[in-house]
């Protein structure tokens, strides 16, 4: 209980820390949320600003703003005044869980074989061919590979949609341009992992006393081997929202990373932070998640 506690309170202090840095960094941004109404009358702008609370000290709006917070309550949208960011984020909240826990799973449903098949046979043109192939899926970025699947399935061969949203093969596209640098580190990082854990002394020993190679796999390797796999969940979650701030502009998908770009760029400071709250919770809850995981698979963690 005391160890839930002070995870609880850790997280709630990361989030406060989070919060904070970024509202002063977006008010030490050049602009305004109005700036495009300098043309109104006087008495308008004032009246604007008196209904977000920008004409309060900065010190009073933080106050403000985190008291609202508290009673769950994100505020107004600026750039969008029939919605306050609480609706706006329960809209994009699941498009961006479907298409970030799709692209996390087919890293893993890719990446773990493909990284297995490759250490059981190390140093063969299979395990070349694959490791030249995840090179080359780390080394391009998510907004030149979203581009090109877009040229390549949707204009070229009209296989897909180049962007949209509603159906399903709006999905598929978004997935794999998420996907595919996961998915190549998760091959990577999972050779590394089974080639040291196959070389193990136990396993050789093992396999000395007449054990199959599929029974030193299944039995003894691939617990001890996907460890390192499974710390690699939570910066690979916060790979893929980084990530999805491109890869949804690029399909035109209403989800955080679109309404963080567009929030950004309007200093629409509700709706910014908003996202960065709700993505960070996020993110806490998953690393708790990732750690509870990782100690179920490692007894050697439970008392850590």
């Amino acid at each position: 209980m005391k160890r839930f506690a002070g995870r609880l309170l850790e997280a709630l202090l990361t989030l406060w820390l989070l919060a904070t840095l970024c509202f002063v960094l977006l008010r030490a941004a050049p602009g305004g949320p109005f700036d495009t109404e300098k043309a109104a009358p006087p008495e308008v702008q004032a009246a604007l600003e008196a209904r977000y609370r920008l004409d309060r000290p900065l010190v009073a709006q933080y106050g403000a703003w985190l008291g609202d917070v508290a009673r769950g309550d994100l505020g107004p949208s600026f750039q969008y005044p029939d919605y306050t960011v609480n609706q706006l984020v329960a809209q994009a909240l699941p498009v961006s869980l479907l298409n970030g826990g799709l692209a996390l799973l087919l890293a893993l449903l890719l990446g773990v074989p493909l990284g297995v098949w490759a250490a059981l046979r190390a140093g063969a043109w299979v395990d070349r061919a694959l490791m030249l192939f995840a090179g080359l899926g780390l080394a391009v970025p998510k907004f030149v590979v979203a581009p090109l699947l877009v040229l390549l399935f949707a204009v070229t061969l009209q296989w897909l949609p180049a962007g949209g949203w509603g159906e399903w093969d709006n999905i598929v596209l978004p997935v794999i341009a998420l996907a595919l640098p996961n998915l190549a580190y998760c091959a990577r990082l999972t050779r590394a992992s089974m080639l040291e854990t196959l070389g193990a002394e136990y396993l050789v020993a093992a396999r000395a006393r007449g054990l199959s190679e599929a029974r030193l796999l299944f039995a003894h390797a691939l617990r001890p081997g996907l460890l390192p796999v499974i710390a690699w969940l939570s910066p690979a979650l916060i790979n893929i929202v980084t990530g999805s701030a491109v890869v949804e502009q690029v399909f035109g998908i209403p989800g955080m990373g679109r309404y963080f770009v567009q929030g950004a760029l309007n200093r629409d400071y509700t709706l910014v932070l908003g996202v960065v709250l709700v993505v960070g919770a996020l993110i806490v809850a998953i690393n708790a998640l990732v750690d509870a995981l990782r100690a179920w698979m490692d007894p050697r963690l439970r008392d850590a």
